[in-house]
């Protein structure tokens, strides 16, 4: 291929040679020796990458690389992916649990408001499903929102309130509490319960929720669950609660929060983010 391409002697550019051979320039330099041996090289950084983050797109995968000290370019990566099949395909729905089918109170959407500029300002709740090989149980998540760090999780059997009220107590015994703090969710029946809604009052957090039926409301708290059902349960088959608690509890509190590439916050993780963003406290 290279001979044909660059014939000896020829005063032709390699975009002139390829131009006249209806080529396109990457198959001339990957006809190269040199070139070959850089692929395959990369080749093999990208699938050990890949296995330990399987979730992962090309744009992760290149920042990743990069974080490890490879200078390596996107559109490669991008184009080796695609050649080995690692590119993510998405087939699954998200399924909602959210009940507001309910005569409780509900309070107005505040985040629309808000300009969210340092960590607990917006805390954003959410619950999904998790299926074990004989029941479904269920995991409450509160998330900042400036960083996107899991910072109150439960797991239980029962969609009862006591699910989010574990969730949120979590969350207040791991953080401060900020005079301008707002705990936002959708209208579903945990997070308009009374025992929710007086624990958020006494603590002295405004309380805001979605508008019915308008996901993009809540919209930080379900790209979450999205990315810990592809990157964390769908790639699990758990049997039993205990090993559901231990591995999603891995996931949340050593792999995403510490680990996992976020590309709102710049390709970094929401620990580091957090630690990169956070004032110093004045004696």
């Amino acid at each position: 291929m290279r001979a044909a391409i660059a014939p000896q002697g020829s005063d032709l550019s390699v975009a002139a040679r390829c131009r006249a051979l209806e080529l396109p320039r990457a198959t001339y330099y990957r006809a190269q020796p040199e070139a070959a041996e850089a692929d395959m090289s990369l080749r093999s950084l990208i699938q050990q990458t890949a296995v330990e983050w399987p979730a992962y797109g090309y744009r992760r995968i290149t920042a990743e690389l990069r974080r490890r000290g490879h200078a390596v370019n996107r559109k490669r990566v991008l184009r080796l992916m695609r050649e080995d099949n690692l590119l993510i395909l998405r087939k699954r729905r998200f399924v909602h649990t959210t009940n507001s089918d309910h005569r409780l109170p509900v309070y107005p959407n505040l985040v629309p408001e808000l300009l969210v500029t340092g960590r607990d300002q917006l805390w954003v709740s959410d619950i999904t499903y998790i299926r074990l090989l004989r029941e479904f149980i269920y995991l409450a998540v509160i998330l900042d929102a400036f960083s996107r760090r899991v910072i109150g999780w439960a797991l239980e059997r029962t969609l009862e309130t006591e699910l989010a009220l574990s969730a949120l107590r979590m969350a207040l015994a791991a953080r401060a509490v900020t005079a301008e703090l707002v705990h936002h969710s959708d209208r579903g029946v945990q997070y308009a319960s009374l025992s929710y809604t007086a624990l958020l009052k006494e603590r002295g957090i405004r309380i805001s929720m979605s508008r019915r039926g308008n996901a993009y409301d809540n919209a930080q708290a379900e790209s979450f669950m999205k990315t810990l059902k592809y990157e964390e349960v769908y790639l699990r088959e758990y049997e039993t609660m205990a090993e559901a608690r231990a591995s999603i509890g891995h996931f949340l509190e050593a792999v995403y929060n510490q680990k996992r590439l976020h590309s709102a916050l710049g390709y970094v993780p929401p620990a580091e983010f957090e630690q990169r963003n956070t004032q110093p406290v004045s004696p």
